[in-house]
């Protein structure tokens, strides 16, 4: 936001100075504001609201043109959201505003007022197109006063989650347009990218997600290139998808071409380009000869539109124009019921607190869990939504894993896939994969916090010290599981990095002899057991008695065993950033 201060009285200049710096904003004369009105995003009065009335009332035309208004009284005792409240952001910036004062925030929107959605910000804050013919203003007044409203959700995106969290006890959340009954509702509030008729007889808002991603290819320097984008909007629309996209994907030969330059200049969308290599691994629908002969891979438009949408489904196929191709993708992320799919989520070391935002969304919004119940503690599963499967894996073998998870995934479903740590550290996660991608099954990864991060953050150390140690080895100590040659313990430690050992408590004596082939005696140690969990337990030492540690305690294969001076490290800190990042601390700087 550009921000403007004006300063009414000399009382009010040390919150002017506060709030310059806060906002990046710049102080102006009340005098200015007529000139300076089309060129601020906002305007913070300090002072008498009658001055500030005063002062904006010539200038004001509606709310989607006139800039954010806010007055400050000179004591900075309340902040009082004047214009354009929601479009404008007057109100977000009002409560910003008083955080930063410590001031009571004043703010006389309805909908703020009631706890209600404010329908006119979704726009912006989502990043999302409205497509409805329906006045906003009429179907804003029937949701403040509670009219009963039917939600139709198409897609999933921040929005949508924001929208099933905060529901009020009046909207009804529908599976299909033909729910929307005239007779039952009066607002119909739709979330979608495809083209939806509202029945007769109701108020209805259509907001549309940028879900989307294009796969394009170009004919070379097409003729009339400045009316492909709307070509493309029209013929998705009559396949019965709205322009719901900002990424623009295609081979990279057509890195130089004006369309491209077009897409991003004019319409300030992303593109992305692939190699042919890239795009060739890709199995698409209509493959062409053509387009292999002249380009290397066997599909542009279908192959750069699944692989914009991290593989997602192919909702539009190759469609022609006079000189392109185009289809569209969505990341099967953001779809509801267009066929199964599996999140494999990590589940963080222990702690539920430590999953991540996303993966809780996963699991808050999965029809099968299915947890790695001996690692995973079941209290990560309680957000699960009602009637959905919750399941341990732990008295299951591989084959009734996959064919459970199968079962649900033949009937649309949702499945949330729970593993410990991260799951692509010393997960089990290959052989599950490798059954999905026989099966020819929908899944992705959502990353988690491994236990060596939650080792660093509960030994309170930088496992990484300028000039001391700046690398550290995730690894494991040779047991029943064979290690390769070249990783054997005792070659590792020869770089005296940080180490960070993994399933290795039962084999403590192997794991000790190797590394004191390299490491000196005296290095420090920590065995960590459960971390985060309620019984956590760390042991520090010297890595001469790291077996000893690891037997008096009777600790067990979940148990990290860290190794390294970085351990508890305090020495020469200090120094070395006064000697190396002195620049950050620079007035003026963070």
């Amino acid at each position: 936001m550009k921000v403007a201060i004006i300063q009414i009285s000399e009382a009010g200049k040390d919150i002017a100075q506060t709030l310059q710096g806060e906002l990046d904003a710049r102080i102006i004369n009340r005098t200015e504001v007529g000139k300076q009105w089309n060129n601020f995003d906002a305007f913070v009065f300090i002072g008498a609201m009658g001055i500030c009335v005063r002062t904006i009332a010539p200038y004001i035309k509606d709310k989607h043109e006139d800039p954010a208004v806010v007055c400050i009284d000179s004591l900075g005792r309340n902040v009082i959201s004047v214009l354009s409240g929601h479009v404008g952001g007057a109100n977000e910036l009002t409560r910003d505003i008083a955080a930063v004062l410590d001031a009571r925030e004043v703010i006389t929107t309805q909908s703020d007022n009631a706890g209600l959605w404010a329908l006119d910000t979704f726009e912006k804050r989502f990043d999302w197109s409205i497509a409805s013919d329906d006045d906003m203003n009429k179907c804003i007044f029937a949701f403040v006063n509670k009219k009963p409203t039917a939600l139709l959700l198409e897609v999933c995106d921040e929005g949508t989650d924001y929208l099933e969290a905060t529901k009020p006890d009046y909207v009804t959340v529908i599976n299909d347009i033909s729910e929307a009954n005239p007779k039952k509702y009066k607002l119909l509030i739709i979330v979608s990218p495809f083209v939806r008729k509202a029945p007769k007889g109701m108020l209805a808002l259509h907001f549309v997600p940028m879900v989307g991603t294009v796969g394009f290819g170009l004919a070379r320097h097409p003729d009339g290139y400045k009316e492909i984008y709307d070509q493309i909007s029209e013929a998705f629309s009559r396949k019965g998808v709205l322009p719901c996209c900002h990424r623009y994907c295609t081979i990279d030969v057509k890195r130089d071409e004006p369309f491209v330059e077009v897409l991003e200049d004019n319409y300030g969308e992303d593109v992305v380009f692939y190699t042919a290599e890239e795009l060739s691994a890709v199995e698409v629908p209509n493959p062409s000869e053509t387009v292999q002969k002249h380009v290397g891979t066997p599909s542009v438009c279908e192959a750069a539109a699944i692989l914009g949408s991290n593989h997602g489904k192919l909702i539009i196929p190759k469609v022609k124009g006079k000189n392109w191709t185009a289809a569209l993708a969505i990341d099967y992320n953001h779809l509801r019921t267009l066929q199964g799919h599996i999140e494999i989520v990590g589940a963080g070391p222990g702690d539920p607190d430590l999953v991540s935002v996303r993966g809780r969304k996963m699991l808050e919004r999965a029809d099968l869990i299915l947890y790695a119940g001996s690692l995973v503690p079941k209290a990560l599963t309680e957000c699960h939504k009602p009637g959905a499967v919750v399941r341990s894996s732990a008295d299951m073998n591989l084959e009734e894993q996959c064919q459970l998870m199968k079962e649900h995934y033949d009937k649309g479903h949702f499945i949330v896939r729970l593993h410990t740590g991260d799951p692509c550290i010393f997960g089990a996660i290959q052989e599950q994969m490798a059954f999905f991608d026989e099966h020819g099954m929908s899944y992705h990864i959502t990353p988690g916090i491994s236990s060596f991060l939650a080792a660093a953050a509960e030994l309170r150390s930088q496992f990484t010290i300028p000039e001391r140690t700046q690398t550290i080895i995730l690894t494991r100590g040779e047991g029943r599981t064979p290690m390769p040659e070249k990783e054997q313990l005792h070659l590792l430690a020869r770089s005296q990095s940080t180490m960070c050992i993994f399933l290795s408590a039962a084999i403590v004596d192997d794991v000790q002899r190797e590394l004191l082939q390299e490491y000196p005696e005296d290095t420090p140690v920590a065995a960590c057991y459960h971390l985060t969990w309620p019984d956590q337990k760390i042991y520090r030492g010297k890595l001469k008695d790291l077996a000893k540690i690891v037997h008096d305690n009777h600790l067990t294969l979940t148990t990290m065993l860290v190794v390294g001076e970085a351990i508890d490290n305090r020495v020469g800190l200090s120094e070395l950033y006064n000697k190396h990042f002195t620049h950050l601390f620079r007035k003026g700087k963070e």
